[in-house]
């Protein structure tokens, strides 16, 4: 509720992740470190004064904030546009808890849109892209693009996401896809969506499983 009363204090909805590593500044003497995700968040952390810390020497976790490329009813999650899933995923799994922050635009009833990216090690490239067909997808390489941890992208459209956990768990199992953006088995635990006209919250009290919801409404000021 902190985090949605602040940003309904704004008149234009913001960037999901630059207004929230602004938010923190203030409190930054306060945290004794983070783990980043990207290479990108990183530098946002330390710009803001939080130390970051290497994920081996991290014992718990307390919370993982992070934004999506989309955001479903259910709150399952398709995340790995900026080419930082596997990074995401891990600490959304070892987080207690796991918030995400988006704009209306991200909200969907149903994913399938968006295309689903799928981290993969380069000599698996063309191996995963068959299994995909297979399944009934259609995948297409992320030219010029490599991850952090050296890896390529494969963006996949057409699959059926009747089953997000049933999904994410048959993708899981090939060689050579080290990772895929589907948050299903480890959803988000809230979710704080704004736009223009104010700020709402969806928390889910028991995540991957049915959810339960709870909207909390803010008008912007």
């Amino acid at each position: 509720e902190l985090l949605a009363t602040t940003f309904g204090a704004q008149s234009q909805p913001p960037a999901p992740w630059g207004f929230f590593a602004g938010t923190i500044k203030d409190v930054a003497h306060c945290i004794p470190g983070a783990v980043a995700a990207s290479k990108i968040s990183a530098s946002a952390l330390r710009n803001v004064g939080i130390t970051v810390l290497d994920a081996n020497t991290v014992t718990d976790l307390a919370a993982y904030v992070d934004s999506a490329d989309k955001v479903d009813v259910d709150l399952v999650l398709i995340k790995g546009g900026g080419a930082a899933l596997m990074r995401e995923k891990i600490l959304a799994n070892a987080a207690a808890s796991f918030a995400c922050i988006v704009d209306q635009s991200k909200r969907a009833k149903r994913l399938g849109k968006f295309p689903l990216p799928i981290e993969v090690v380069p000599m698996t490239t063309q191996l995963v892209c068959r299994r995909v067909v297979a399944l009934g997808g259609v995948p297409s390489i992320r030219v010029g693009v490599t991850t952090d941890s050296g890896n390529s992208i494969v963006d996949v459209v057409g699959l059926s996401f009747a089953d997000s956990a049933a999904m994410e768990s048959v993708l899981n199992q090939w060689p050579g896809a080290v990772c895929n953006g589907m948050f299903a088995l480890r959803r988000a635990g809230v979710c704080v969506t704004f736009g223009a006209d104010g700020v709402s919250v969806q928390l889910a009290e028991r995540a991957g499983a049915a959810t339960t919801k709870r909207e909390i409404g803010l008008t912007a000021h």
